[in-house]
């Protein structure tokens, strides 16, 4: 027992300086968004850790209720793109979970399409770059530029290979034979798949849905190049918060960075008794 002392201490101490290191980022924006102007500001006094007087200025500022002088009013606030990258990012995840899960269950349980898992994979190995001036020409023909529902279909394409992989991951390590008894007392495959093998898949779709998810709440390229000003995300609305007066808007993105890690993690809380069963599913399979 001594002599493991000293290596669970060394193991203890490791974990906390990874997690300090960790949580040093969300820390700073926490503090930063409940700081003035004058604490953050190119013109302010020194930074500092805590804030000295602590405003919700930063969070009135983004919606438009602000009645500090020292900052200029925004032309458009926060409330429209927390609303698109809401809308977006789950009806995309929406469409990769439901096109990513029917792909995957097919390929596993019948084994058609061998190509299919490298055709899904291509979508992710071209620069984004090189995808998205097609699907530019594409979008602007359909008209669906500057609309929340061609960034979730976009967002649905883009992320059903890792939909796909994830899902099929699971449905490989899970047993068949639950599958079988069910046929051969009279089921259909179809109500096998709906009232058997998705209820006991929950965890899987859980885990995968989530990541599904904050890979669309962060994505910053797709939405730059879609959008131009009615339905643009929180990501690319940040980037335009700056001053003439004051150059970029610290404690508005910090404010804003706030909100925008609500969701996942409210998303995350609420799945999350079946989020660890799901991302260990299959790890101690014989």
């Amino acid at each position: 027992m001594n002599r493991s002392l000293p290596f669970e201490i060394f193991r203890y101490s490791a974990i906390l300086v990874a997690l300090a290191v960790t949580l040093v980022p969300t820390l700073w924006m926490a503090s930063m968004a409940f700081k003035p102007i004058s604490e953050w500001s190119a013109s302010g006094a020194a930074l500092t850790w805590w804030p000295k007087h602590p405003t919700l200025d930063n969070f009135r500022f983004i919606f438009g209720t602000s009645t500090n002088d020292l900052i200029v009013a925004l032309d458009r606030t926060a409330a429209k793109p927390i609303l698109a990258s809401l809308l977006s990012a789950v009806f995309g995840t929406i469409i990769a979970m439901v096109c990513g899960t029917s792909a995957a269950y097919g390929l596993s349980r019948f084994g058609s399409g061998q190509n299919l898992p490298l055709a899904l994979i291509q979508l992710r190995l071209f620069p984004p770059m090189a995808v998205m001036i097609p699907v530019m020409i594409m979008w602007a023909f359909f008209g669906m530029i500057d609309s929340w529902w061609g960034l979730a279909l976009i967002y649905g394409i883009v992320t059903l290979p890792f939909a796909f992989w994830l899902m099929k991951t699971f449905f490989d390590d899970m047993p068949r034979e639950i599958e079988d008894a069910a046929l051969v007392e009279g089921c259909s495959r179809f109500r096998v798949f709906v009232k058997i093998t998705l209820p006991m898949m929950r965890p899987a779709l859980a885990s995968s849905a989530l990541f599904v998810f904050i890979l669309n709440w962060s994505d910053y390229l797709i939405s730059l190049l879609l959008t131009t000003r009615e339905w643009v995300t929180i990501p690319v609305y940040m980037a335009s918060l700056s001053s003439s007066m004051t150059g970029q808007l610290y404690g508005a993105k910090a404010a804003l960075g706030l909100i925008a890690a609500v969701p996942p993690v409210i998303m995350g809380i609420a799945i999350q008794r079946h989020l660890v069963r799901g991302l260990t599913f299959g790890a101690l399979k014989q």
